[in-house]
């Protein structure tokens, strides 16, 4: 491996401190003195260095010294890069298998360590669990400066035990030359925080959000050595965002050591003036704020029931401007097209913000990190996040608030094309619409055209830089002209206003935007691990009903088409592949039997909740109960198609979508294939959503 000179001086630099550090050459003397007494012949006057590497192997020294040099590459033969690589969870010491991770010895790094935790008061009579029994968990998640980790789940506990380590990048690309690390009093400019959630785990796989923090890191730039311990208080979210819930014992170190370190009050200089900064710009926006709806109101007194939101509480209780929850979002190579990203938002599981008690809906808004961690959120969450990936794929797209039928607030995407043309983006369920306005001035037997979107009013609409105000006589959908330029109908914030709090490090408060990652799950053994605990799941139930089961693997694999079809549907709209599928299915189904399917849609991987969901309809009960002619020569048998995995997601958050047929009985019935349109002598068990297709979705 060849080296540039100066960072090959560098990599020697870091294996000496290193070595320094662990006191190896003293301990090498030790040992050389005491084989020259122990093992040294009298006629011997000098050790070979063969004999040398022996005792010091024998002693456990050069063991030691791989164990903690283990900043290792993936591949020696190839030369260090100068770019940054995605650092990965550094690995615990305790830990039997080493992970490795890129390490650039021109870069700075952050290496904070979760050293347990304590004071977490809801589990305080939680049963130690027994091993291998099933638990709830805790799984700390973290991103910092577009890096994202995930410590190990834990057992939920009143001390749980949190000893996971991660290595942060500092460094960035316009700090230095390339060859220069970035210094203490360079470092101290950057002032994104580590944001750490921490998420809670049942036994039956349902995720809840536990604390939301941002931890200030540029306190260790003050300390000694580069090396700072603090005591971190997790505080609640939502209505409990006030109560703390527990605290975690974390450890800093900069690696490599500072050369030169600040001095505290210098730090605690800077983060008062940043501080100071941010609570000016937010006051001069919020003064602006309310005059802008003062001039909104005195256009029309109704406007004052309109739903106009210009500020929302996160999960920390934290008023921030709408506009600041939206930012271009760049998923690289794991979203396609927008209607894929369209499609990944729909299967992130709604859930609205838990209530004590009554009142009504309890508003929060979560932040990005929070939402993809726990893997569900309200339907503000979910329009957030499809507005951010559409409008990294060039699209002008905006949030739009509103209201339903029966009046229940809500929150959907809208799009403008170059030509004029809005489109709806339902974020919940992944539909689209085009919208056309009714003109209410014609007359009574002039055709309208009819809105299929679920859509009553719009108070307002946003994005990461606009935010204008819906100021037409009526706030209904159906006769909302989306002329975004014409002030007469939509009032705006100034842009530079919204700029000052909104754009991207303009405020310290401002949560950054984390990116999307793959998932680290195995998308084909996850699926065949499900369809045997299916499998499972119905002959157990079969026999309890006095029913033999046996399965036909050849037919279910036919369906794979079939399953491959529904979701490339769901996201594109566009049907195909059903020629084959059909022609496939009548060769496979003997003369005069039934082929009877049952889709459905889930999206989560617990095989006893989707069963049971399953035979709470009374088309799959038919099926998982059918029994065959008992004069027939041919053996009953069912066939169950395990589900396939269409869509991947990010380490932190493990989302898989899941269609599945869930299962296809073959009965000895005099009657004809039915084919997806449902032709035939039978009546067809699976349902038409659109009139487009026959799928069954929950």
């Amino acid at each position: 491996m060849s080296l540039p000179p100066e960072k090959a001086s560098e990599l020697k630099q870091l294996i000496h401190q290193q070595l320094s550090k662990m006191d190896v050459h003293g301990r090498i003397r030790e040992i050389l003195a005491e084989t020259i007494r122990e093992e040294l012949a009298p006629d011997q006057q000098q050790l070979s260095t063969e004999d040398l590497i022996k005792a010091l192997k024998r002693r456990g020294i050069i063991d030691d010294v791989m164990k903690e040099l283990n900043f290792v590459t993936d591949n020696v033969d190839q030369e260090l890069p100068s770019s940054p690589k995605q650092p990965v969870c550094f690995t615990d010491r305790q830990s039997t298998l080493l992970k490795k991770t890129n390490i650039d010895p021109t870069r700075r790094y952050l290496y904070l360590q979760v050293l347990g935790g304590k004071a977490f008061l809801e589990h305080l009579q939680e049963p130690e669990p027994l091993p291998g029994q099933a638990c709830s968990t805790f799984t700390l998640c973290l991103h910092f400066r577009n890096q994202r980790f995930r410590s190990k789940p834990v057992p939920c506990a009143c001390e749980p035990d949190f000893h996971d380590g991660f290595l942060l990048e500092v460094h960035r690309e316009n700090l230095g030359d390339g060859t220069r690390m970035a210094d203490s009093t360079t470092m101290l400019s950057i002032s994104d925080p580590v944001h750490m959630v921490l998420i809670k785990t049942d036994i039956f796989a349902e995720t809840t959000l536990v604390a939301s923090y941002f931890l200030e890191w540029r306190s260790v730039l003050g300390s000694e050595n580069g090396v700072t311990n603090l005591t971190v208080e997790l505080m609640g979210v939502g209505t409990e965002s006030k109560v703390s819930v527990g605290i975690l014992n974390i450890k800093l170190e900069m690696y490599p050591p500072l050369n030169q370190t600040l001095s505290q009050e210098v730090v605690n200089t800077q983060l008062a003036l940043e501080r100071q900064k941010t609570a000016e710009k937010e006051r001069l926006f919020l003064v602006y704020a309310k005059q802008w709806w003062r001039e909104y109101l005195q256009i029309r007194p109704s406007h004052n029931s309109r739903l106009v939101k210009i500020f929302a509480q996160d999960e920390n209780g934290i008023n921030r401007p709408v506009c600041s929850y939206v930012k271009p979002l760049r998923a690289g190579r794991l979203l396609d097209t927008p209607r894929q990203a369209a499609r990944f938002v729909n299967v992130l599981g709604y859930e609205r913000a838990p209530v004590i008690g009554g009142g009504g809906k309890q508003e929060q808004w979560c932040t990005l990190l929070a939402f993809l961690c726990r893997n569900k959120g309200d339907c503000e969450d979910h329009a957030n996040l499809l507005c951010s990936l559409l409008l990294g794929y060039g699209l002008e797209a905006f949030v739009c608030v509103g209201t339903k039928a029966k009046g229940v607030p809500h929150a959907w995407v809208m799009t403008c094309g170059t030509d004029g043309t809005v489109t709806f983006w339902d974020s919940l369920t992944g539909h689209r619409y085009l919208h056309k306005p009714i003109n209410p001035d014609e007359p009574p037997a002039a055709e309208q055209p009819k809105p299929l979107y679920p859509y009553r009013t719009i108070g307002c609409v946003f994005n990461h830089q606009t935010f204008l105000g819906n100021c037409q006589p009526s706030d209904s959908v159906e006769t909302c002209v989306f002329d975004l330029n014409d002030e007469s109908k939509w009032k705006p914030m100034n842009e530079e206003a919204v700029k000052s709090v909104c754009a991207p490090g303009a405020t310290t408060s401002l949560p950054p935007f984390p990116p999307l990652c793959a998932s680290t799950i195995d998308a084909s053994v996850t699926s065949n691990e499900i369809e045997m605990q299916l499998r499972l799941l119905v002959s157990e139930h079969r026999k309890d009903l006095g029913l033999t089961t046996v399965w036909e693997d050849q037919l279910s694999y036919l369906l794979s088409p079939a399953l491959a079809s529904y979701e490339f549907e769901r996201t594109t709209s566009i049907s195909a592949g059903n020629e084959e599928f059909q022609d496939a299915i009548r060769r496979a189904v003997p003369d005069g039997h039934t082929f009877k399917g049952f889709p459905i849609h889930f999206v989560y991987r617990n095989a006893r909740r989707a069963f049971a969901t399953c035979l709470r309809s009374p088309f799959c009960e038919e099926i998982i109960c059918c029994r065959g002619d008992q004069d027939s020569l041919y053996t009953q048998s069912c066939c169950l198609q395990g589900e396939r995995v269409f869509l991947l997601f990010q380490s932190g958050c493990l989302l898989l979508i899941f269609s599945f047929i869930c299962l296809i009985a073959l009965a000895a019935t005099p009657s004809t294939v039915l084919n997806r349109s449902g032709e035939g002598g039978h009546p067809c068990l699976v349902h038409d959503l659109r009139g487009s297709h026959l799928f069954f979705y929950y």
